[in-house]
């Protein structure tokens, strides 16, 4: 398992469209992939579970990873989540 501290750095945090476009990103990946903020922790392949986060730009999240391809899954993550748009 890999875990990895993230800023949020998308303009608008993770509101709708980009939860939207973050789960299509994480489901992309075999691994199970869960996205730990302040006291939860919930799927990252998930929409309801994303959009339950409410994480604002600047916000520090956690990706944690597990499986095959572990490693690529939290650099594509992490590669989304902080892109400047």
């Amino acid at each position: 398992m890999i875990k990895k501290e993230i800023k949020i750095e998308l303009a608008k945090g993770l509101e709708a469209r980009p939860v939207a476009v973050f789960v299509q990103v994480a489901s992309q990946f075999d691994s199970s992939i869960f996205v730990e903020y302040r006291d939860k922790r919930v799927n990252a392949k998930s929409i309801m579970g994303m959009m339950s986060l409410g994480i604002a730009q600047g916000e520090k999240v956690v990706i944690a990873a597990e499986g095959a391809d572990e490693a690529e899954a939290v650099k594509g993550i992490e590669k989304y989540l902080t892109a400047k748009e």
